[in-house]
């Protein structure tokens, strides 16, 4: 295991955060702006966010980088900050991190499809390199490669990811398939965690595409695909579309219900995804520490 995480997980599972995008909504962000932009435009907002997630109890965070790649960069004429926004991005979450909690920085999907020629191996693997490197110089104490659902492109990412030295939490999206187990390129569980492992992922899991109900299977398909730690992170069930707006139903009780099995599957890293908010970590953060005062009574 590397040794970041191993000291992270030194007394148990962890708590990461929960969503980004619906949190800087409600700091202003309008629909079509692109997040990332506001690591240079609004940076107080977005360390607000992140401030946000180490209050309420997360133990890592992630970064406002998701789309920090430069072809998603290029969408809006950013391509040239790739740097400084991924830079930025690592520093506004280190900004509010404790002496135990660390910064994991986000590197999403580039948005193109390499099965159709959109774009190359070649390409992919320049963009996110750059990214990586730019959030570790931010001071990022890992990595996650989240909500793929192209195992190759997911590996390409990888590999960049990993000559930080920094370790790398490789992630797929699973919304597919009559059990929801498959990726939208038709991977399966088994199939993606394989091409992962091959490219050296220092933890592996599944986050986004649907309710956490979903995610206990997909945790014991993982356990028993590989011995890395897990990494899972759920969405707040399926959103609903109400005058343009998307609208999560799950409730922060509803959603904790879930995390002790989803441990008790093999996880060693829970948060939430899209729909999430702080009062959804501050209910996790409960779960956990009377999950540890139960084991430690019990030792």
């Amino acid at each position: 295991m590397h040794p970041v995480l191993s000291q992270i997980l030194n007394e148990g599972p962890v708590v990461t955060d929960g969503a980004w995008g619906t949190q800087l909504q409600r700091a202003g962000l309008e629909p079509g702006d692109f997040p990332d932009a506001w690591n240079l435009d609004f940076p107080e907002k977005v360390r607000s966010v992140a401030k946000s997630y180490i209050d309420a109890g997360s133990q890592v965070i992630l970064t406002n980088t998701f789309g920090g790649n430069r072809i998603r960069l290029a969408e809006v004429s950013l391509e040239n900050r790739i740097q400084e926004i991924n830079r930025q991005g690592a520093l506004l979450s280190k900004s509010v991190v404790n002496a135990q909690a660390k910064v994991f920085g986000s590197i999403g999907p580039s948005g193109k499809m390499l099965c159709v020629g959109e774009v190359s191996a070649e390409e992919l693997s320049e963009t996110f390199l750059k990214q990586a490197m730019a959030l570790a110089e931010g001071g990022a104490d890992g990595l996650v490669i989240e909500t793929m659902s192209d195992p190759e492109e997911a590996r390409l990412a990888t590999l960049a990811a990993k000559q930080t030295g920094l370790p790398v939490v490789a992630c797929m999206v699973y919304d597919s398939g009559t059990g929801m187990d498959r990726t939208m390129m038709g991977a399966t569980v088994e199939q993606a965690t394989g091409v992962l492992l091959e490219a050296g992922a220092d933890a592996i899991g599944a986050n986004c595409g649907q309710g956490i109900e979903g995610f206990l299977p997909l945790c014991e398909k993982i356990k028993s695909a590989c011995q890395l730690p897990i990494w899972i992170k759920a969405n707040a069930g399926l959103p609903e579309w109400i005058q343009g707006e998307a609208v999560y139903r799950t409730t922060p009780e509803e959603f904790t219900a879930w995390v002790d099995p989803i441990l008790n599957a093999g996880a060693d890293f829970i948060g939430g995804c899209c729909g999430t908010s702080p009062e959804f970590i501050q209910h996790i953060t409960a779960t956990l520490n009377l999950r540890k005062s139960k084991h430690g009574n019990q030792d």
